[in-house]
C-alpha cells in the first residue's frame, strides 16, 4: 500500500491502523476484557451443562439433558451423577436414589435425607438465592419427579438475558471491527452479522430442544458459529491496531465511511 502520511495524519478515523492512542488504548481495553470474559463463559459451560451426564466437556447428551430433561431419571438424580457427581459420596447418593425410588416421603426425608443435605449443600443452596434451596422439603420434592428438563420461566429468563446482554457485547466487537481494513465489505458486514444470527439460533435451539432433543446439535453448532465469527473479529481487530503499524503498515483505505 502507498499511503500519504500527511493525509493519513488528518484523517485519524480512516481505520484501526491510523487510529489515535487514546482511542485504541480503549478499543484494546474492552477487546482483552472482553476476550476474557468469552473464556470464562466458555469454562463456565463446562462446569455446568458440560458435565450434566457425568463427563467431563460439552456433548449432545449435555445439551438433551440441560433442555429436554432426563425423563428417565429426576432433576436430582441427574445432577447427583452429573455436575455434583463430587458433592456427594456413593453411600449417600445411592441413600438418596432408594429415597426417590420409595415415592420421597416426608417422614423419611427428616430423618434420613436432611441431614446428608444440611451437610453437603446448604453451604450453597440456602445462601445463593438463584440455587434451590435443597434444606426444604417441598423444594427437594420437587427435584425428586422426573426430569421434563429446563422450566418454561427459567428458560425465558435465561434467554432474554442472554439476548439482551450478548447483543451489546456483539454490537461494540462489530463496531471496532468495522474499522478494519483488508476486507471486502459484503464480507465485514456479512461478518459483523454473523454472530447476531448464530445466537438466535443458539437460543432459539434451546426452545427446539425443550420439545424435541433432535434439535440439541442447533445449540452447539450456534454457539460454536457466534464464538468462532467473534474471534475472528476481535483478533483482526487486534492485529490492525498494533502490529500493523508496527510493521510500518498503515492503511489510507476509508474502512467505514466513503
Amino acid at each position: 500500500m502507498a499511503e500519504n502520511t500527511d493525509e493519513i495524519t488528518k484523517n485519524k478515523w480512516r481505520n484501526l491502523t491510523s487510529l489515535p492512542f487514546p482511542i485504541k488504548a480503549l478499543f484494546t481495553g474492552y477487546i482483552l476484557v472482553i476476550g476474557l470474559g468469552l473464556m470464562m463463559a466458555g469454562a463456565q459451560i463446562l462446569l455446568t451443562h458440560g458435565m450434566a451426564d457425568g463427563k467431563f466437556g460439552v456433548s449432545v447428551d449435555d445439551i438433551v439433558y440441560s433442555y429436554y430433561g432426563n425423563r428417565s431419571s429426576s432433576k436430582l438424580q441427574s445432577k447427583l451423577n452429573g455436575s455434583m457427581q463430587d458433592k456427594a459420596t456413593s453411600q449417600e447418593k445411592a441413600v438418596i436414589f432408594k429415597w426417590i425410588a420409595s415415592g420421597a416421603g416426608e417422614h423419611e426425608w427428616q430423618t434420613t435425607i436432611n441431614p446428608i443435605t444440611q451437610a453437603k449443600c446448604a453451604h450453597c443452596h440456602a445462601n445463593i438465592t438463584t440455587l434451590p434451596n435443597v434444606t426444604k422439603y417441598e423444594v427437594i420434592k420437587e427435584l425428586a419427579e422426573v426430569d421434563m428438563g429446563a422450566e418454561t420461566a427459567s428458560l425465558t429468563r435465561v434467554s432474554h438475558i442472554h439476548l439482551f446482554g450478548i447483543a451489546f457485547i456483539f454490537f461494540f466487537i462489530g463496531f471496532i471491527f468495522s474499522f478494519a481494513v483488508g476486507f471486502p465489505k459484503w464480507l465485514k458486514g456479512l461478518l459483523i452479522l454473523t454472530p447476531y444470527a448464530f445466537l438466535i439460533i443458539d437460543v432459539g435451539a434451546w426452545w427446539l430442544t425443550r420439545i424435541d432433543p433432535g434439535f440439541a446439535w442447533m445449540v452447539i453448532i450456534g454457539g460454536f458459529g457466534y464464538s468462532l465469527a467473534s474471534a475472528v473479529m476481535l483478533s483482526t481487530s487486534l492485529y490492525q491496531m498494533w502490529i500493523m503499524p508496527w510493521r510500518g503498515r498503515i492503511s489510507s483505505e476509508k474502512a467505514c465511511w466513503d
